[in-house]
């Protein structure tokens, strides 16, 4: 069973999903693959989980750099997998691009492939997909809308 409870963001709406345990979806509510992977969920609002996801925005939105402790559990196939976690290593502030990023799991990797993985990342921000730029640090398209890529690249002093 998934947990849902809704959150009010600077730059949107957002949705967090958690199986009572782990977060397994953040996404903003009108972006491309919302909700991939998970069906049907039950609002529980007052989840521990939700609640310290909550503090966590909060404080990230207010330009800090809050420490992720709570289990991120999303699902995809084993090389989307291996992408997140490559994005979980970007620290904040800094940036790779999706070139880096293959390189970094085969010398025949492709960027567009990485892209796809980066694209489909179930758990917006957290799993920090908007710290991936384009060839030579162009900006390139992020689910959450380009502009809101723009906005969280500010919040962390990257542009």
């Amino acid at each position: 069973m998934y947990y849902s409870t809704n959150y009010n963001s600077p730059i949107g709406e957002m949705l967090f999903v958690s199986d009572g345990e782990a977060v397994c979806g953040i996404w903003f509510c009108n972006q491309k693959y919302f909700k991939n992977n998970i069906d049907k969920t039950v609002r529980k609002d007052d989840l521990v989980i939700f609640i310290k996801l909550k503090k966590w925005f909060d404080d990230y939105f207010n330009g800090l750099n809050p420490k992720i402790d709570f289990k991120l559990k999303p699902q995809g196939s084993e090389f989307r997998q291996k992408v997140w976690k490559i994005l979980c290593e970007i620290p904040y502030g800094e940036t790779l691009t999706y070139g880096d990023i293959a390189s970094m799991i085969s010398p025949n990797m492709s960027a567009q492939a990485v892209g796809g993985a980066v694209g489909h990342n179930p758990i917006t921000i957290l799993i920090p997909c908007h710290r991936v730029l384009g060839a030579n640090g162009k900006l390139t398209g992020y689910a959450g809308g380009l502009d809101r890529k723009i906005k969280l690249l500010k919040l962390e002093k990257i542009l």
